[in-house]
């Protein structure tokens, strides 16, 4: 019993995820989606942006928006924001960080631990959602996030 559960786990691809907290809840982005975690810089303000971008910083030498997941999402419970790192994410139009207030750390997970959003969440068609999926692992439920779905919002397409 216990070869064929071993068995069947190496069948299932593998995945790292970056795992971060945004209030009380636990959210995760695949780790091919992120360049790099930098402690978040000094930010300047953008006038007439939306509240959750929080401006822009100088990362590296290049000049990136920084967006508060937990504005975004209109999270509750949320923590004092001190201490906050900045996730980098790059794709080949955009390039943005977003804020998270604890360091975030690494977890593998095979396929089969992840609920697709489609099979949980009603209509997933629309350009808003950017929930891929929910990681199921031991006793927690991580909300599993497409970081190029939220990417490609109008509103973030303006401040790019």
């Amino acid at each position: 019993m216990e070869e064929n559960k071993e068995t069947e786990i190496k069948n299932y691809a593998r995945q790292q995820l970056i795992v971060f907290k945004l209030g009380n809840e636990e959210y995760a982005l695949k780790i091919d989606q992120i360049k790099e975690i930098v402690l978040t810089p000094i930010v300047t303000k953008v006038p007439q942006t939306p509240s959750y971008v929080k401006g822009l910083a100088n990362i590296r030498g290049n000049i990136i928006a920084i967006l508060d997941l937990e504005e975004k999402f209109k999270v509750e419970g949320i923590q004092e924001k001190t201490g906050k790192y900045t996730l980098v994410v790059e794709s080949e139009t955009f390039k943005i960080g977003l804020m998270v207030n604890q360091v975030p750390n690494t977890l593998t997970v095979t396929e089969n631990n992840i609920e697709l959003a489609q099979d949980i969440v009603g209509d997933v068609s629309s350009q808003s959602n950017y929930i891929q999926g929910i990681v199921k692992i031991d006793n927690r439920l991580i909300i599993l996030i497409d970081v190029y779905q939220l990417m490609k919002e109008k509103e973030l397409q303006a401040i790019n």
